[in-house]
């Protein structure tokens, strides 16, 4: 282990690295990382070179490769985000129930992870939606019989100088004192601080990928107000048929950002203007693959595989937890560890 890092962490279900970003601008030392999509791996090794991927089904993944690479070392900070995309608010819409999914019980691996790595601290962050959820009270009741003292809470990102709206349940828990989740920055990190002065980089790829559309489309996104302005101020003869329907859901989209507030969830559509308010404020077209990313705090040097189709280069983008708030979470924990233990 590189002797600068006081800590070492293991990031499951690491997506493109967002966690890892976060936890490495914390002083971990990111030990492993598990992610079975080959986009996500790519962007991943990309950016974190030093971490070894398990490019694997969690649930085929045997920890015993994992407590090989710490060598006898105590494993700090088990961090993960599961997907629980039937829990989502978005997929469950009018249900009572969560939607059928088999990544829903990806939570379980989580819980098999901290049970047989035994970490001193953990992180955990998902959809608001799995707290009404017995498989998500039962894992906390399975993690109290471990010895872990827990505390989770739904957040609003942007509570933590994250430039948009999203709201995460966050878990944390700790074997060697009692820890709290951390509190959020009280400073408001906008769009216009985030994209107003972003130049035009003929060498940033990721700044010139974003959707060309058809004549029509885009004489209307010319008429849609500047800076926050809405499909619904355009004139009928523009309004698509898609939105003439009564009660036609998903107002934002065809929506622009607000300069001077944060943004609309960075989601796995931001690349789609069809598909929320993700137009940029001023400019007419939407905002580009390295605003999104910028939006979810990504550094402006991350990088992201530009030859896959923008489709899955936004899902990369809009499922990954945003850097700021990871940095935050884990500065927390490490001090808890160098209080409590270090």
């Amino acid at each position: 282990m590189n002797n600068k890092y006081k800590f070492n962490a293991i990031d499951l279900f690491s997506g493109c690295g967002g966690l890892s970003e976060g936890l490495k601008q914390a002083g971990f030392k990111i030990i492993a990382g598990v992610e079975v999509d080959k986009n996500a791996a790519k962007a991943y090794r990309m950016n974190h070179a030093d971490t070894v991927l398990f490019e694997d089904d969690i649930r085929k993944l045997d920890t015993g490769k994992i407590l090989k690479l710490l060598k006898g070392s105590s494993l700090h900070l088990l961090a993960g985000c599961p997907p629980c995309q039937g829990f989502s608010s978005l997929r469950r819409l009018n249900r009572k129930s969560a939607v059928r999914d088999e990544r829903n019980s990806l939570i379980d691996e989580y819980y098999r992870f901290v049970e047989e790595l035994n970490p001193l601290t953990i992180m955990l962050e998902n959809v608001p939606g799995i707290v009404d959820y017995s498989l998500f009270k039962g894992i906390i009741r399975k993690l109290k019989k471990l010895g872990y003292y827990i505390v989770f809470k739904v957040v609003n990102v942007a509570d933590y100088s994250v430039p948009q709206r999203r709201k995460r349940l966050v878990l944390v828990g700790s074997k060697i004192c009692k820890i709290d989740i951390a509190s959020g920055t009280n400073i408001l990190t906008t769009v216009r601080d985030t994209l107003g002065n972003l130049k035009n980089n003929d060498n940033d790829e990721l700044h010139k990928i974003y959707p060309k559309h058809t004549e029509r489309v885009q004489k209307m996104i010319s008429l849609i107000p500047k800076n926050g302005g809405s499909r619904k101020d355009l004139p009928n003869k523009y309004e698509l048929e898609c939105h003439k329907k009564k009660n036609v859901g998903f107002n934002d989209v065809y929506g622009r950002l607000h300069w001077d507030t944060v943004s609309s969830t960075i989601t796995g559509g931001c690349l789609n203007p069809s598909k929320g308010r993700f137009l940029h404020p001023e400019e007419d077209r939407c905002i580009s693959a390295r605003e999104a990313a910028l939006l979810q705090t990504f550094p402006i040097d991350y990088k992201f595989p530009t030859d896959i189709p923008r489709v899955e280069l936004a899902l990369l983008i809009g499922n990954a937890l945003p850097p700021e708030f990871s940095r935050i979470q884990a500065e927390n924990i490490f001090r808890h560890i160098e209080k409590c233990y270090g």
